[in-house]
């Protein structure tokens, strides 16, 4: 026993808890690298997950939209793509399967844009290629025995402003770690991972994502957050039901489709905001999903959006129309009668030669062909003043357009505050979306505490604390008050949080896993073992848990199980330094856990 604790006690120092999850959903990726180290240090050395490699799966080329892998009857959910809706809207299908929406995505071997990457802060080689018919990515560290190749599978992104393919390891389905951006016409690493000096294979696939660049796509299975099983859509790129509802009953006779334009505004702008609007946080409530909304229903009822109120910020996000366009005078004196639809047309886009004159037409529609005739008439491109480009907040390479609707070029915001406010602010978008919740509101600051945000963490207590008193089976909440407890070295009341939320829900990741750290250190390895082993399991990309495994199976003697994990690690992060040393070490002779 003493031998136990005095491993134990050599271990503690490298053992990982984390502060993940909380029913946010993901977003863009954290970078690895240094920004992991940020996290180490908020959270006792948590090292966050990292991406894995592909299941094999062909599909056959076809035009966008079309069926990925079936037949042209209705699936179990009531949908049946765009062919079904061309027979009877055949101009308008022809009309829309030009438009970016349509080409969102599809199999990779499609319109595959090859291409290498040589990025200078990790030293590795990056190439996008065809061979055999499939499309693949590969990529070394000359001199290093990093190395491999991995399957793509498909493509997400219409090409317009940029792409990213994906690949999966065991059903876990990852994004390539370089990305193409169009508007630049370059490939460089994904999106805030351009400095990282190792190489992230561990990007997950998230639902959010899917659901708003695939139709029909395929659901994680429960307890993780990217193992789907294949084909991973129905449909290629968004199709007419994302706007218009399932199509099965229409198409039969025995029902009506949507129409957006004759909702209530905000289930009419709903359809738009689940995919055109991020926030500063985005909080799926109790039970529900994104990927789950329906034309026709309310988006507030799945997910809570917030936004920081009054904090200067004068950046733009690239999905962030929404929030941009009610921030422009145009829509806050118009109101409900303006809409995405005013300017947008869904079902066509216009040719670059005439986008100018198409959007001038728009404008003068509420502005009038006289004021048009004598406001800049040598001017006649709205958009190029009022509805700028300019450089996207949060994706690198990649300009989005300014629809704030500025009268005057890159002005200030055209905010309703008087002031900035020196103490930051959450609050709901859009303003008219009803009371907070006590609960999502709780979690949107502990998400941005768990971010690093320092100045967040005591809003994010004292809120989670009165929620929790409203709410005390909530697993969510449990586990961001566990959280808090062992930041605070208050280990019994963290350990008490983490067993209730694992009761509330046994696939809770960051519980298990962090009420592992808390039964390591106290000296059981075996409860520990068990915790890291399930949460692994559905989570290999974590790679902070697998290495907790591995050194709880070294510190008990259990050097097979150890070397197993490591690999497993590997598998998914093969640039992992931890890893590759006990690696190396476990695989010395004689074989050990530290170096000889």
């Amino acid at each position: 026993m003493g031998k136990v604790l005095c491993v134990l006690a050599c271990m503690a120092t490298g053992l990982v808890w984390i502060g993940v999850g909380w029913g946010r959903l993901a977003g863009r990726h954290a970078a690895s690298g240094e920004r992991e180290n940020d996290l180490h240090s908020l959270a006792k050395s948590l090292i966050p997950g990292e991406k894995s490699r592909p299941v094999l799966f062909r599909e056959p080329t076809r035009k966008p939209g079309s069926k990925a892998h079936s037949s042209a009857s209705a699936d179990l959910k009531g949908y049946v793509g765009m062919e079904a809706c061309a027979t009877c809207h055949a101009d308008i299908y022809a009309s829309y399967v030009k438009t970016a929406m349509a080409q969102a995505s599809g199999p990779a071997t499609e319109n595959l844009i090859a291409g290498e990457l040589e990025h200078s802060p990790s030293g590795v080689h990056y190439r996008v290629y065809a061979e055999n018919g499939a499309a693949w990515l590969s990529f070394e560290r000359p001199g290093d025995t990093v190395q491999g190749t991995r399957k793509l599978l498909y493509f997400i992104g219409s090409g317009l402003r940029g792409r990213t393919y994906l690949f999966a390891v065991g059903g876990f389905v990852f994004e390539s770690p370089i990305n193409w951006y169009a508007q630049r016409r370059v490939w460089d690493m994904a999106p805030g991972y351009q400095s990282t000096h190792q190489i992230p294979m561990t990007l997950p696939a998230s639902a959010s994502c899917l659901a708003c660049h695939t139709s029909n796509m395929q659901t994680p299975e429960p307890g993780t957050e990217n193992k789907y099983s294949l084909p991973l859509f129905a449909h290629s790129g968004i199709t007419c039901e994302r706007c218009h509802g399932p199509g099965a009953a229409h198409v039969s006779g025995k029902g009506e489709s949507i129409n957006p334009s004759k909702l209530a505004p905000s289930r009419r702008d709903s359809i738009c905001m689940q995919c055109h609007l991020e926030g500063n946080v985005a909080i799926e409530r109790p039970g529900k999903h994104l990927y789950e909304f329906r034309p026709g229903d309310n988006l507030t009822d799945y997910v809570r959006y917030y936004v920081f109120a009054d904090d200067g910020s004068q950046s733009l996000r690239a999905v962030s129309q929404f929030e941009a366009l009610t921030q422009s005078v145009c829509k806050r004196k118009s109101g409900d009668a303006m809409s995405c639809t005013s300017c947008h047309d869904p079902h066509f886009s216009p040719d670059p030669k005439e986008k100018a004159s198409f959007y001038r037409n728009k404008c003068l529609a509420c502005h009038g062909v006289s004021f048009g005739g004598k406001h800049h008439p040598n001017k006649p491109n709205c958009m190029e003043c009022h509805m700028p480009a300019i450089n996207s907040a949060d994706v690198a390479h990649t300009q989005a357009t300014d629809h704030r609707i500025l009268r005057v070029p890159l002005m200030p915001l055209q905010s309703t505050a008087t002031r900035i406010s020196t103490k930051p602010r959450l609050v709901r978008f859009p303003p008219d979306s009803g009371k907070d919740d006590l609960r999502d509101l709780a979690l949107a600051w502990t998400s941005q505490a768990e971010a690093g945000k320092e100045t967040a963490l005591t809003e994010a207590e004292e809120l989670s604390r009165k929620a929790l008193a409203e709410d005390p089976d909530d697993s969510a909440l449990l586990s961001a008050a566990g959280y808090f407890a062992q930041r605070r070295q208050k280990i019994q009341e963290a350990r008490d949080y983490y067993r209730h939320a694992l009761r509330v829900d046994p696939y809770d990741n960051d519980a298990a896993t962090n009420l592992g750290v808390i039964e390591a250190q106290a000296g059981d390895l075996k409860n520990a073992i068990t915790l890291w082993k399930d949460a692994f399991e559905r989570a290999p990309a974590k790679s902070a848990i697998g290495m907790n495994l591995a050194r709880a199976y070294c510190a008990s003697g259990q050097l097979d199980e150890a070397r197993a994990s490591v690999g497993r690690v590997l598998e998914f992060s093969p640039d992992l330094p931890e890893a590759k040393e006990l690696m190396r070490n476990l695989s010395a002779d004689p074989p050990g856990c530290a170096r000889h």
